[in-house]
């Protein structure tokens, strides 16, 4: 009966429906507003609504920073003591208070609540409950604007860690299985088809130097992390004489950062993370897809441990490489992500703002994705099995020692681009007549040059081909063994930095 007289009785009737609807899909929009009962709530004269409630709430996802949270607050608490602002009974309290909570959270029992929006709130809204008032005087000298920002460096300076252990374990395993390689050859192809010889061992190291670029990123990643925003308050800093080098130091942080509005409002260093792990996971989806097309028929050069495969629920005979072809495809989750933050911040005025709270589960998302895809290789690589006689059959198609041939005539005096010419000759006949270089006969091959004699076979083989490109990045076995040896080096001073 209150509708505007140009509202219909259908048109009503819609909107009752389209009411009925919402409330199926959200349940809590049935309640209009809600008793909050939040710490930051005396500035409102009426209780948030539901729905806004919680879509606003964070603490569904930021529950995971509860421990980096609780130890910004103990050094926050042992600052504002120093201070004076906190006597040492009070810091105490808060303390003991502080590492309740903590069990609590770690044991799983900790209540958390919607009514107070966030993991920060939440903590302090416990402690208040355990401590009383000393616990209301923790927020003194601080936002949770500076709050958050530190919480999510300290959550990522551990989030490198973990995944910079994962690398090691997954460099280590490349590193052992390449070992048993050194002299097992293979094709190395360039657009897919077969170019020159390698060894297996040869083709895994350089699997490896992707990693220890990745390993690098994040260890410089890590520099700009490790800067501390904590006492940049809300965007202006605060009024009281915080000691925020001493803040920093119980952190662990390597200093305070330089300005208080660029402390509390940027996520740069979320982005520059997020990027270094798009390139790991970039790396790990080449990766992927050369075992699955080493894993099929056609190729037939790896044998993928049945634990990282399925079968199909139709074709009896399958065995799907699911491990790498999932890890390819959360390659596009995580880079995703990264285009996420980068259109998260893009268009954000100094300083902080609610948008900001969008930059969490792209981020925790990123950290999970890229920990259980290194995880997933770490523990499959050990056990992939190398087919050496397909291998090395493959590596005898599509003419691979043509370029040691061109050498060879070049060693004996030819200009490069005539020996290149005659061993293009040498391989058209190959393929007219079904045969390698190696099984034409001499008087054949002289046809092309008189340069060639009776050695030209001990280049033509593959042994041959592998052993002559022994020097610093070479697939000779020597070289390879000494890359190995030096990665196991690298392997220990990465150890090293953690």
């Amino acid at each position: 009966t209150n509708n505007p007289p140009c509202f219909s009785a259908s048109h009503c009737f819609c909107r009752r429906k389209h009411t009925f609807i919402l409330n199926r899909l959200h349940p809590y929009r049935l309640m209009s507003t809600v008793n909050s009962e939040k710490l930051s709530s005396a500035r409102f004269a009426e209780a948030t609504d539901a729905f806004v409630e919680k879509f606003t709430a964070s603490v569904a996802f930021d529950q995971r920073m509860a421990q980096q949270d609780i130890q910004g607050s103990l050094a926050h608490a042992k600052m504002l003591c120093e201070i004076g602002v906190l006597t040492s009974e009070e810091s105490d309290a808060i303390a003991v208070g502080l590492n309740q909570i903590s069990k609590e959270v770690a044991g799983g029992t900790f209540t958390w609540s919607i009514k107070q929006e966030d993991v920060h709130m939440n903590i302090e809204a416990r402690l208040t409950q355990l401590i009383g008032i000393a616990g209301k005087k923790l927020h003194t000298g601080r936002s949770r604007n500076d709050q958050v920002a530190t919480d999510i460096r300290l959550y990522l300076r551990d989030a490198i860690k973990a995944i910079c252990l994962e690398l090691l374990r997954l460099q280590t395993a490349i590193v052992d299985l390449a070992a048993q390689h050194t002299q097992t050859i293979m094709p190395g192809f360039t657009h897919l088809q077969v170019a020159q010889p390698v060894t297996f061992g040869h083709h895994l190291m350089a699997w490896f130097e992707m990693l220890c670029r990745d390993f690098d990123r994040l260890q410089d990643c890590r520099k700009r992390v490790n800067i501390m925003p904590l006492g940049a308050a809300a965007l202006a800093g605060t009024s009281y004489p915080i000691n925020r080098h001493l803040t920093a130091e119980l952190l662990g942080f390597s200093k305070p950062s330089a300005n208080s509005l660029d402390s509390v409002s940027d996520r740069d260093f979320a982005i520059e993370f997020t990027a270094a792990a798009s390139t790991i996971m970039m790396h790990l989806s080449r990766f992927s897809e050369e075992l699955v097309l080493w894993a099929s028929a056609q190729f037939n050069f790896v044998d993928i441990p049945d634990a990282f495969c399925t079968g199909s629920s139709i074709m009896p005979q399958k065995k799907n490489p699911d491990v790498p072809e999932l890890v390819r495809g959360k390659s596009g989750r995580v880079t995703g992500h990264l285009i996420a933050l980068l259109m998260l911040m893009k268009s954000q005025p100094l300083a902080y703002n609610k948008d900001n709270q969008e930059d969490k589960e792209p981020l925790f998302d990123t950290v999970d994705t890229l920990l259980d895809c290194l995880r997933a290789y770490a523990d499959m690589v050990p056990y992939l099995q190398a087919n050496k006689p397909r291998m090395y059959q493959a590596a005898q198609q599509g003419f691979a020692t043509a370029t040691d041939l061109a050498d060879y005539l070049v060693r004996k005096g030819l200009a490069f681009r005539d020996a290149h010419e005659a061993v293009g000759q040498a391989v058209r006949l190959g393929l007219e007549t079904g045969r390698d270089l190696s099984q034409l006969a001499l008087d054949e091959l002289r046809n092309f040059s008189l340069l060639i004699t009776e050695e030209v076979y001990q280049v033509l083989t593959l042994e041959g081909s592998i052993a002559a490109r022994n020097h610093v990045g070479g697939t000779a076995p020597e070289a390879v063994a000494k890359a190995i040896a030096d990665a196991r080096t690298t392997i220990g001073d990465e150890s090293n930095l953690l």
